[in-house]
């Protein structure tokens, strides 16, 4: 039987391997981490002070060839008393086993089971209802699409959704329903074939441009290389099918907060202007598509930021994190939770 182990991360974080039903690749399984509760003052304790998210559990899933490492992050919600957990999904980050194609699934509804054994782990249900505990779902980027398709399809299993950067539509949302057929036919001859390479690098560059001596990280190159990781057809159909999905119209009925760039930049050749944009993805088209989620949907533009909030320049981050602590606020408020 699986055990909780120490992680990468170091002595605030612990992981737990969850076996998953084996592929054509072999063994599968996914990861999940959690932090570790920091000590609470003695005055707290003495008076039996309640925290404001004492009731919650938050459940991390990761972008596109990524995987979690954001301590801050999980401090952010452990602060305020919810428990934190993150899940590196199969064949990513502390997941990927050798012989594996990384990253590679042909269906994004493949990875409920991955979700479902997290959540059995966390102390739930496979589908995150019956816990006396409210679950907050937060997605960066593939992670957010994967948790709003998750999430439509197991309505009131989550009280709040929290997406950071979410790839709801295509990057030419026109081209996809264009593209759509074409992919749709490589996914099924030929789905293990590669695209070619068309990232130069350039969004990690300006993250390491506007690190943050105040919030450091340490990342993977292996689990987090500096050019994505190859995309197959199979794989680029399964989230093109996605994107369909979200314009077609979810209908999660949580409350929704989108965190998102107040721009995009087009990242063929460097400039500074990459270090105070949203080089990934198309925002405005982000935006729109987000308020087909659900009928409570909350969108921050946020000046400065990065494809991922939570790794822009200071004066950014600090304004995603003002920004999370108010809309989590108005939530827990909304939802009864204690704001003493």
């Amino acid at each position: 039987m699986p055990e909780w182990i120490p992680d990468v991360l170091g002595d605030e974080f612990e992981q737990l391997t969850l076996e998953l039903t084996d592929d054509d690749e072999g063994a599968v399984v996914a990861t999940l981490v959690r932090a570790l509760p920091g000590e609470r003052s003695w005055w707290d304790r003495l008076r039996g002070r309640r925290r404001p998210l004492d009731d919650v559990d938050v459940l991390y899933v990761h972008g596109w060839s990524d995987y979690f490492f954001q301590k801050r992050l999980a401090r952010f919600w452990t602060a305020r008393g919810a428990r934190f957990f993150a899940l590196d999904l199969r064949k990513y980050g502390r997941s990927l086993r050798e012989g594996q194609t990384p990253g590679y699934i042909t269906d994004l509804a493949a990875y409920d089971e991955d979700i479902a054994a997290a959540l059995e782990a966390m102390g739930r249900s496979a589908d995150g209802s019956t816990s006396g505990r409210r679950l907050v779902l937060l997605g960066h980027s593939t992670g957010g699409l994967t948790l709003s398709l998750w999430a439509s399809r197991h309505p009131l299993a989550a009280s709040a959704l929290i997406l950071n950067s979410p790839w709801l539509e295509f990057q030419v949302a026109s081209a996809r329903p264009l593209i759509a057929p074409v992919a749709e036919l490589q996914a099924r001859w030929a789905p293990r074939e590669v695209a070619p390479q068309v990232d130069l690098g350039f969004y990690t560059r300006a993250q390491q441009e506007v690190a943050d001596p105040d919030d450091p990280v340490e990342v993977n190159p292996v689990w987090r290389p500096a050019q994505t990781m190859a995309v197959h057809a199979g794989w680029f159909h399964a989230v093109l099918s996605g994107h369909a999905a979200v314009a077609a119209g979810l209908t999660i009925d949580a409350p929704v907060c989108v965190l998102l760039s107040a721009r995009s930049a087009t990242p063929t050749r460097w400039s500074e202007d990459l270090t105070r944009a949203d080089s990934v993805l198309v925002v405005d088209d982000i935006a729109r598509a987000a308020l087909k989620l659900g009928p409570s949907v909350t969108v921050e533009r946020i000046d400065g930021a990065l494809h991922d909030i939570f790794l822009s320049r200071h004066e950014a981050r600090e304004e995603a994190y003002r920004r999370l602590d108010r809309w989590v606020r108005g939530w827990s408020a909304a939802a009864g939770g204690d704001q003493t």
